[in-house]
């Protein structure tokens, strides 16, 4: 991506669960960040040209021996730093203060007590409540440094050495609990770092179109459009960029959602005129199906024949030198370990894996750089509609997940139509954007039910709904109860298949998200 036209700030990963958050953090201040793995050489950071770095928390103990250290000259690069938590802690032992395990340590809430001004701590309201998650803390700080603020159980929660810009806190400003901690953030980023405030879609989108050009020239790039948000903002990007010099294949495994074929045609092939290539495989994933019941084996055999048909499609489109992906920032951090190196896996589930070796692509990946919310914001920017960018989660092999055991042509139908229900209803509560994933599930038991003047003998559905960060866990959806009532009498008097529905109460753990 082409960065070099904006401030960025780096944040060195000390295996922190926060690290995403704190890069998130900084790029809503209107700067661009990366994170990158604490072991970095200083010298690959300056040719980064970046105008701060932030440490991030960790797992370890500063005092265990062999725990992360960041390169020494780090500290001789001539940018502010700012450490958190392990962050903190290891800059001061590395600058000569002293780090201890005290008898009394902090988790959850405290208030800091500020001591004195600070360009860091600027706005920020005396006693103000930040969240706290440590064992170790600073005992005697390095030469250089003052207190700034304190907590009954932390005398050095705030330090600050301002003539060489490094700064530190032992809480976590990134989480919402900690609630100046944006401010903090911003403080640091804007005013000690002296960044611009110019990263957005704006001018991530004339970046990117440089990029895409710059990188494909007069060749040609192919695109598995699955109708997702992720497939879609990247083809509607690049598009934009090249024209038709873009080749899209969208495959109709047959486990698609009520009318989402037609819905991908008419968007993609009309409203934005492009080279879409059609494959309708509903009956050869359906033959491919036939009696099987165990989960990873429909998922292997959707993904195997997906693969199959997306190349044999392509096969038939011409000369291609390029292979789309909707690789996010997230995908690219998980494919590297925090305490290791950069890897070339990409984890299947979220991308066409497995390149024939007759089909010699190089990957082209706009929107690396990016997080989720990122993502649903360039869609918009691209005049994506909000139906299609604020989507919920779907799995790569759709329904067929969904539809427990045997996968028929009359269950996907049923299910369709079960989902249709449960996904205009929540939509029509106004709760669509308030959960994270919604979704139904067709179950292999049926139950007696009386359905008019007749007893029936039909299948039972599941209606689930969670909330969640990052899919990592997830609670049930407290699901008002006139919206459940509403969501069961229509599905039992308007779907043929069903006469019972249930609503899933399991957290993650101990269940998942999906059923299968």
């Amino acid at each position: 991506m082409a960065l070099a036209n904006h401030d960025s700030v780096v944040v060195l990963d000390f295996g922190a669960q926060y690290s995403q958050l704190i890069a998130r953090r900084v790029r809503e201040c209107g700067v661009y960040s990366q994170i990158v793995p604490f072991n970095t050489p200083a010298d690959e950071i300056r040719k980064m040209n970046v105008k701060g770095i932030i440490f991030s928390g960790g797992p370890a103990s500063v005092k265990t021996e062999g725990s992360p250290r960041p390169d020494e000259k780090i500290f001789t690069l001539g940018v502010p730093v700012l450490g958190i938590c392990y962050g903190l802690q290891v800059m001061s032992l590395m600058l000569g203060g002293t780090v201890d395990c005290p008898e009394k340590k902090e988790y959850g809430l405290a208030n800091i007590n500020i001591e004195k001004a600070s360009a860091l701590l600027k706005g920020v309201a005396q006693n103000s409540q930040v969240w706290m998650s440590h064992g170790d803390s600073v005992s005697a700080m390095a030469p250089g440094f003052t207190l700034v603020a304190n907590t009954p159980n932390c005398p050095y929660t705030v330090v600050e050495d301002a003539q060489r810009k490094f700064y530190g806190v032992q809480f976590h400003p990134e989480v919402v609990h900690s609630l100046d901690g944006t401010r903090m953030i911003r403080n640091f980023v804007l005013d000690i770092c002296g960044c611009r405030a110019d990263w957005n879609m704006g001018s991530f989108i004339n970046d990117a179109i440089e990029d895409i050009r710059k990188t494909v020239g007069d060749k040609r790039v192919l695109c598995g459009l699955s109708g997702g948000v992720d497939s879609s903002v990247a083809a509607v990007l690049i598009h934009k960029a090249i024209g038709d010099q873009l080749v899209c294949v969208f495959v109709n495994n047959g486990m698609l959602r009520k009318n989402e074929a037609e819905n991908v045609l008419e968007l993609f092939g009309k409203n934005f005129s492009m080279n879409l290539h059609y494959a309708d495989a509903e009956k050869d994933f359906l033959d491919a199906l036939k009696g099987v019941t165990e989960p990873e084996a429909k998922r292997k055999i959707i993904g195997k024949l997906f693969v199959d048909t997306f190349y044999s499609e392509a096969r038939k489109c011409g000369e291609i030198s390029f292979l789309a992906q909707g690789t996010l920032y997230p995908d690219v951090i998980e494919s590297r370990s925090a305490f290791g190196g950069p890897s070339s896996t990409i984890k299947s589930h979220h991308n066409v894996g497995g390149l024939p070796e007759d089909l010699k692509w190089q990957l082209l990946e706009p929107l690396k750089e990016l997080f989720k919310d990122e993502v649903r914001a360039l869609g918009k920017e691209l005049g994506l509609p909000d139906e299609l960018v604020n989507r919920h989660p779907f799995p790569g092999p759709g329904l067929g997940v969904r539809c427990i055991g045997e996968v028929t042509k009359e269950r996907l139908d049923t299910l369709r139509d079960v989902d249709a229900i449960f996904i205009e209803e929540i939509r029509r509560a106004g709760l669509y954007d308030k959960i994270w994933q919604a979704l139904a599930d067709l179950l292999p038991v049926k139950s007696v039910g009386v359905q008019g003047d007749e007893r029936t003998y039909r299948e039972v559905c599941t209606l689930r709904a969670v909330t969640s960060e990052d899919a990592m866990t997830a609670d049930w959806y407290r699901m008002p109860y006139d919206v459940m009532q509403r969501c069961a009498s229509r599905i039992c008097n308007e779907v043929k298949g069903v006469n019972r529905v249930l609503y899933d109460i399991t957290s993650k753990p101990p269940g998942t998200i999906e059923w299968e």
